[in-house]
């Protein structure tokens, strides 16, 4: 693991483009929905956006914006989430094998990988198991496992969990509340500083939670999922080939990892872990973020996914001369550091993330039966 390092400041209109254009695509008869965000250049390499718990892919926007000089970029919905239809199963291995086939329907692999959240551990899954789909890799506030509830905004929701009918509980409670009050409660737990949203974007996101209202499977989409990724949170910390900590030691692509200090839905100590496993990592963590920065601080999340790029490129022009001495999946530290831009100080990548000591594991008592729940 190295500190990430980030390109110069990039020009940012003060206009916002509205969410990029989508549409649905049949995939193995369902309907996935899509944003797609059409390259500025010539030669932009494939790049897909996955996005989080409850999230969509309108999260996407403002980054895809800031990368479409480098990325002909795909932002995908999850089933049961944003427009797609919903699925049968809500676990890691359904939604990764349903980001993996839509790599393979789209034709473009391997892809720049970028996920957020639940996004960023199903794409953990993805670079573990498929590793011929995917170029670089990188995960952005990554739901990896921890188990002390305590340091979760969700930890409230999971006795619920344990409630027969949850969803339908979910339904009525969702179904009462306003957009505008759903939005604040979201924007809250997800955001350091909420006011960092513009006004557009929060009639945006307003817009969305008042369709997310009405859709009847939200509910059961949203704890189901939340179950198969408690599930797969508990077994991390059991023998066996399931954990995520163990997949995550088998990615091989370049990996930025990138954490907010005051992310309230990940325990912050998560992203150093990820980017202390993953062999050819990069760390970021910023001060001052929280749970979405590719949201809050789209512009630095660009410039640290850039720099990985140009990382990666200047790697692979000097490929023939590495041959037979570099391990798959691992640069020389000095031409690594030779082919970015400089570091940036403690205030943005600190010392003291980068040295955290591992989640504790702090069991989740009656919740402990999810786990084998949690694949049906």
């Amino acid at each position: 693991m190295k500190r990430a390092r980030l390109v110069g400041e990039l020009e940012v209109s003060e206009r916002h483009v509205p969410p990029w254009p989508g549409h649905a695509e049949l995939v193995d008869g369902t309907a996935t929905y899509v944003r797609h965000t059409p390259p500025t250049t010539a030669g932009a390499e494939p790049a897909l956006y996955v996005h989080g718990l409850g999230g969509s892919s309108q999260n996407w926007t403002d980054l895809a914006g800031l990368l479409a000089h480098r990325f002909d970029a795909d932002a995908i919905d999850l089933p049961g989430f944003g427009r797609s239809e919903p699925a049968r199963r809500y676990t890691l291995g359904a939604f990764a094998a349903r980001v993996a086939r839509w790599i393979e329907h789209r034709g473009r692999g391997p892809v720049h990988l970028v996920g957020n959240s639940l996004g960023g551990s199903i794409s953990v899954v993805v670079a573990a198991t498929r590793p011929e789909l995917v170029r670089t890799l990188t995960l952005v506030s990554p739901a990896l496992p921890f188990t002390d509830p305590r340091r979760s905004a969700q930890g409230r929701l999971l006795p619920l969990l344990l409630v027969p009918f949850a969803d339908r509980l979910a339904v009525r409670r969702i179904g009462s509340m306003d957009p505008a009050e759903l939005t604040s409660l979201v924007l809250h737990a997800c955001f350091a500083d909420p006011t960092r949203l513009t006004p557009q974007r929060l009639a945006e996101a307003i817009e969305e939670a008042d369709r997310r209202i009405k859709m009847p499977w939200y509910a059961d989409a949203y704890l189901r999922t939340l179950r198969g990724l408690v599930g797969s949170f508990l077994r991390s910390y059991l023998p066996g080939s399931g954990s995520m900590w163990r997949l995550a030691g088998r990615v091989s692509a370049p990996t930025l990892v990138i954490g907010g200090r005051q992310d309230q839905l990940v325990d912050v100590r998560v992203a150093p872990q990820t980017a202390r496993l993953i062999p050819d990592s990069r760390l970021l963590m910023l001060d001052g973020v929280g749970h979405v920065a590719q949201m809050e601080v789209p512009s630095l999340v660009a410039r640290a996914l850039l720099a990985l790029l140009d990382e990666t490129a200047a790697l692979a022009a000097a490929g023939p001369a590495l041959a037979g001495g570099v391990p798959a999946g691992r640069a020389p530290a000095d031409l690594a550091s030779a082919t970015s831009a400089p570091a940036m100080g403690d205030r943005v990548v600190g010392d003291r993330a980068v040295g955290s000591p591992p989640p504790r594991q702090v069991g989740f008592g009656a919740v402990a039966d999810l786990a084998s729940e949690s694949a049906t």
